[in-house]
C-alpha cells in the first residue's frame, strides 16, 4: 500500500519575511493564533479552506506555502550536448522549439561572470574623502540594496534565490575574502560579511577573527553553511596526492590563496601539521584570487593542486582531497538587523528553495544554515 504523502510549508519562513507575527496572520486570515502555531510546527494539517485563508492573509498562492513532500514534478527534457552520462547533474532548463532542453551546470557553465550595471556616476577628487554621484537608477531602487562582501560561490545562489522571491530587494555582492570582507565590514563599506576563518590552536570557527576585527560593537554570525575544504586535484589523482605532505613531492605544483583568505589558513595549517616547511612546496607564492580561480588553474594543467571546497571540486569533475571542515558564517553588525532588506536577505537562508539548492550543490552539511551561530559582542574594556 502507497503510503500518504506528507503536507509540508514554509510558513514560518514567509511570516518572518513579512515581518507579521503569528496573531497577525491569524486575524486576517479569521483563525486563531493556536492554528498558525500548529501549521507551522506541523501539528496541524489545515483543511483546503484553511489554507486558502492563510495564503490570502499573506498575499501569496496556495502552492507557495504548501507542497507534498513526495510530489515533486517532473518532465521530460533532451539533454545538451556534452551532458556526461552517468552522474547526477544540475542542470538548468529552458523551453526550446516545443520542448524542454536541460543544460548540466557543470565547469564553467556552472557560474557566470557578466557586466554589472551601474547605479551612477561620479569622480572622487584627489584627497577627498567624498564624492557626488549622479545616478543612473531611482533613489528608491537604490535605497533597498544590501551590501554583500564574500567569497563563496554559493553566495550566487542565495542572492538569486532572495532578489527573486523577495522582488523589491537588491543584493551587491563584493567579492571578498574573509579577512577583506572583515575589513570592510569595519570601515562600514558593507552590510555583512562572509567568513569561513578556523583558528587551529582553539578550534574555532570565526568568532576569534570577528572579535579582532570589530572590536567595538556586537556582531551577529549566521550560518549559511558548513562545508568540506581540502585539495583539489586533476580527475583521477594521477600523481596520487593523499595528504598536504604529498605537495612537496617532485613534480607536483600547486596555485595558492592570497593571504588572508580562509582556504591559505587552510593550507598553512595542513603543511605545519604534516612538518612541511612552505619554501617546499612549488608554487607556494603562486597565489590565485578565488575559489573558481583554483579550480580553473587545475582543471587546465596549470597547477596540480589548489586548496578550495568539495563543491567546486564537484561542480569541475576534479578529483578531491578533504582536509578540513569549516563554518561558512555571515557577519552581520547586530544593528543592521533592523533593516528590512537585510532581514529579507537572511530569511531566504530558511527558505526551501534555496536549502533545495545548497543541498544539490553538494559538499554543504545545511543543518544549521540560517541559524544564529554566535553573538560576539564588544570586547571588554579595563
Amino acid at each position: 500500500m502507497k503510503t500518504e504523502s506528507r503536507l509540508r510549508n514554509n510558513l514560518r519562513e514567509v511570516r518572518t519575511r513579512l515581518g507579521m507575527s503569528q496573531q497577525d496572520v491569524a486575524a486576517l486570515a479569521g483563525v486563531t493564533r493556536q492554528t498558525i502555531s500548529g501549521v507551522e510546527s506541523d501539528l496541524y494539517t489545515p483543511s483546503a479552506a484553511v489554507a486558502m485563508k492563510i495564503a490570502r492573509a499573506l498575499g501569496c498562492r496556495v502552492e507557495d506555502l504548501f507542497w507534498f513532500e513526495e510530489d515533486a514534478p517532473e518532465i521530460e527534457a533532451a539533454p545538451a550536448r556534452g551532458a556526461p552520462a552517468g552522474s547526477s547533474l544540475r542542470v538548468a532548463l529552458g523551453r526550446v522549439g516545443g520542448r524542454w532542453v536541460a543544460h548540466p551546470l557543470i565547469g564553467d557553465q556552472a557560474f557566470r561572470t557578466e557586466m554589472i550595471p551601474a547605479d551612477g556616476v561620479g569622480t572622487l577628487a584627489p584627497g577627498a574623502s567624498s564624492m557626488r554621484v549622479r545616478l543612473l537608477d531611482d533613489l528608491e531602487t537604490v535605497t533597498g540594496t544590501v551590501i554583500l562582501a564574500g567569497c563563496s560561490p554559493a553566495t550566487s545562489l542565495w542572492v538569486r534565490a532572495a532578489q527573486r522571491w523577495n522582488p523589491g530587494l537588491r543584493v551587491h555582492w563584493v567579492f571578498a575574502n574573509s579577512t577583506a570582507g572583515l575589513e570592510a565590514l569595519r570601515r562600514g563599506e558593507v552590510h555583512a560579511a562572509g567568513v569561513h576563518l578556523h583558528d587551529p590552536d582553539t578550534g574555532e570557527h570565526n568568532v576569534p577573527f570577528v572579535r579582532r576585527a570589530l572590536p567595538d560593537g556586537t556582531v551577529v554570525l549566521v550560518n549559511l553553511g558548513t562545508w568540506e575544504e581540502g585539495l583539489l586535484v586533476q580527475a583521477g589523482n594521477p600523481l596520487s596526492i593523499r595528504s598536504a605532505a604529498d605537495l612537496a613531492a617532485r613534480g607536483v605544483r600547486i596555485v595558492n590563496r592570497e593571504p588572508g583568505a580562509g582556504s591559505r589558513g587552510v593550507l598553512e595549517h595542513a603543511l605545519r601539521r604534516e612538518g612541511v616547511p612552505t619554501a617546499a612546496v612549488s608554487g607556494f607564492d603562486d597565489v590565485v584570487t578565488g575559489h573558481l580561480e583554483v579550480a580553473q588553474a587545475v582543471a587546465s594543467g596549470r597547477a596540480h593542486a589548489g586548496v578550495s571546497t568539495a563543491a567546486v571540486a564537484a561542480a569541475y569533475g576534479l578529483g578531491f582531497v578533504p582536509l578540513l571542515q569549516v563554518r561558512y558564517d555571515i557577519a552581520i553588525p547586530k544593528e543592521y538587523l533592523d533593516e528590512a532588506p537585510v532581514r529579507q536577505l537572511l530569511s531566504m537562508l530558511n527558505h526551501r528553495r534555496f536549502r533545495a539548492q545548497l543541498e544539490a550543490l553538494g559538499g554543504y552539511d545545511i543543518r544549521r544554515t540560517g541559524d544564529i551561530v554566535a553573538t560576539v559582542e564588544p570586547a571588554a574594556q579595563g
